[in-house]
């Protein structure tokens, strides 16, 4: 069995943890009996800045036929952000309607937490986030640009297919997990799209009654993130509260560079996305020295994805032994004093 990767290397780290990983992939493909063959697309900033695009106009005809998409970072500081993200991330997102983000958030053994008295295994979270509306949507505008009376309008549009695909996959987590979901929303203060999601999640909750829904407004959400994080299991929400709180959960599980993300097509109709949480990063771009661990966690969510399951569970429990041998390599933002290759090498000889 083969399985076809585009890479999207991107900004900033991004190509440096994506050549990272690539032979960590190798490494637990070949151990499983399976191949990855890679495309790779240097789309992104720099692309932007030479030829006025992040991507070709043909990018996600091109994309169209791999398997899955490996997305290294997108941004660059002389670039706007909203340029970047719509120019590249949010276009694969929708075009090929991944409408599911699945983000773990896990203190893994061997990581300390900003938060006291949390250790190794106490912090296991799963977010479900919509993915391609929401607050995200392109929808609005601005008029009167410059005078006393410029006004700007941004809408959220939320769909009853995007609403319970979302619903429907978190509870079906729920079920596998501890038969806890968390509905974060808004709904006191948007009393239309919000109330629109607490609606549906209502009804989905009815063909799942063994699982007890919590329902938090996003700001309690946040707070009990911080004050809290044991009790959460699995957390629904809209595509801005998602992007929120999995950074939150990133940073009270010990760092950005152990957040994996995995941008899905639940019809499984085109390629999905796996990516690392953190950003490009630019001040620590080309010193050897970012965290590989999120782009290798999110292989594991790819290989999850595409059935191979024995080699996801060898990428996920390679990063959790490294983690906990206290002598093992380790970048700076886990407290350590290695590089990137140096993790890396670490990681393929678990292997």
């Amino acid at each position: 069995m083969s399985y076809d990767i585009a890479l999207i290397p991107g900004d900033g780290i991004g190509p440096e943890v994506v050549d990272a990983t690539l032979p960590i992939l190798d490494a637990a493909a070949t151990a499983a009996d399976f191949d990855v063959e890679t495309t790779r697309y240097d789309w992104g900033t720099d692309r932007y800045l030479n030829e006025g695009a992040m991507m070709p106009e043909d990018g996600l005809d091109r994309l169209a036929s791999h398997d899955a998409i490996l997305l290294g970072a997108v941004g660059h500081p002389d670039v706007p952000d909203h340029v970047t993200l719509n120019g590249l991330l949010l276009p694969i997102r929708k075009g090929f309607d991944q409408s599911i983000c699945k983000r773990p958030a896990v203190l893994f053994e061997g990581v300390d937490s900003p938060l006291k008295g949390y250790s190794g295994g106490d912090i296991d979270v799963l977010v479900f986030r919509e993915n391609t509306e929401g607050e995200y949507a392109d929808v609005g505008g601005r008029e009167h640009r410059g005078y006393d009376n410029e006004v700007a309008v941004q809408s959220a549009v939320y769909t009853r297919r995007s609403t319970e695909r979302i619903v429907r996959a978190a509870f079906e987590a729920a079920t596998e997990r501890s038969g806890h979901l968390t509905n974060v929303t808004k709904s006191n203060a948007q009393a239309h799209g919000m109330v629109f999601w607490d609606d549906i999640v209502s009804e989905v909750s009815e063909e799942y009654p063994g699982v007890e829904v919590e329902r938090l407004l996003v700001d309690a959400a946040s707070m009990d993130m911080v004050r809290r994080p044991d009790e959460f299991d699995v957390l629904v929400c809209s595509n801005l509260f998602g992007d929120i709180l999995t950074d939150v959960g990133a940073i009270v599980t010990g760092s950005m560079g152990l957040a994996p993300s995995a941008n899905i097509d639940p019809g499984r109709d085109n390629p999905s996305m796996f990516e690392p949480v953190h950003g490009s990063a630019f001040d620590i771009m080309g010193e050897g020295v970012a965290n590989p661990l999120a782009t290798v966690l999110s292989g594991s969510l790819m290989f999850e994805h595409l059935g191979e399951d024995a080699a996801a569970t060898a990428l996920w429990d390679a990063v959790t032994d490294q983690l906990a041998d206290a002598d093992a390599p380790r970048t700076a933002d886990l407290g350590g004093e290695s590089g990137t290759e140096a993790v890396a090498a670490d990681l393929r000889d678990r292997l």
